[in-house]
């Protein structure tokens, strides 16, 4: 090769899109945790990534665009971190089957403190990614609570969807709660989440199973 064609020593490399994307994405999840979406700038993330404030807004369009793609990305790790519900936990009891999927969900969050505050500032911004997600992930366990009590001659109909609604609902405020004095450890909030759980599958079963009829 020529001296004419041979890159300069300061000449940065072209990064390709893709990798230019997971430069992007990787930057901006601390970005966005920290500041919130409002706060935060397409300066700092790009500085961050290494890249140009136009490379990012090429790759993703705006800054709300970008910060949709971070929810997504936080939401694809829990999706593979629990998946569906498999059938094999068919033979678990409910308290069991109950605190495993908020045991895997909590624990998750323990371990990457940046996804629950990202959770947290989508609820607060209304997020519609997060909005979607959060209706297939409690389509998920509606039908999976539903086949679960089917096996046993029992019909939820539409006391499911509320039921894992509630569930989620009751799991995400935790996680935004601001505790006084000490924070509670995961395992006693994932017990708590459970017996609350536990305590409506066997309300809508057997301690008010007339009350739960009307929602069909």
């Amino acid at each position: 090769m020529s001296d004419q064609t041979r890159r300069g020593p300061g000449r940065p490399r072209k990064v390709p899109a893709g990798e230019q994307r997971a430069l992007v994405l990787a930057a901006a999840r601390p970005v966005f945790a920290r500041a919130g979406l409002r706060a935060a700038t397409i300066e700092e993330i790009a500085q961050r990534a290494g890249v140009t404030r136009q490379a990012v807004y090429e790759q993703f369009g705006d800054k709300n665009a970008l910060f949709d793609a971070v929810v997504l990305g936080v939401m694809e790790e829990l999706d593979n971190l629990f998946g569906t519900p498999p059938e094999l936990d068919a033979e678990l009891d409910d308290r069991t089957w109950v605190r495993a999927h908020f045991g895997q969900v909590l624990r998750y969050l323990d371990l990457h403190p940046d996804a629950g505050q990202l959770v947290q500032e989508a609820i607060r911004t209304r997020d519609p990614v997060l909005t979607q997600i959060r209706r297939r992930v409690t389509g998920v366990y509606v039908e999976s609570l539903q086949r679960r009590f089917a096996r046993r001659g029992i019909h939820l109909g539409r006391s499911a969807e509320a039921l894992i609604t509630m569930a989620v609902g009751m799991a995400e405020a935790l996680n935004a709660l601001s505790w006084q004095g000490n924070e509670p450890d995961t395992e006693t909030i994932i017990d708590l989440l459970t017996d609350f759980t536990v305590g409506g599958m066997t309300a809508i079963t057997a301690g008010s199973p007339e009350l739960f009829k009307k929602l069909d």
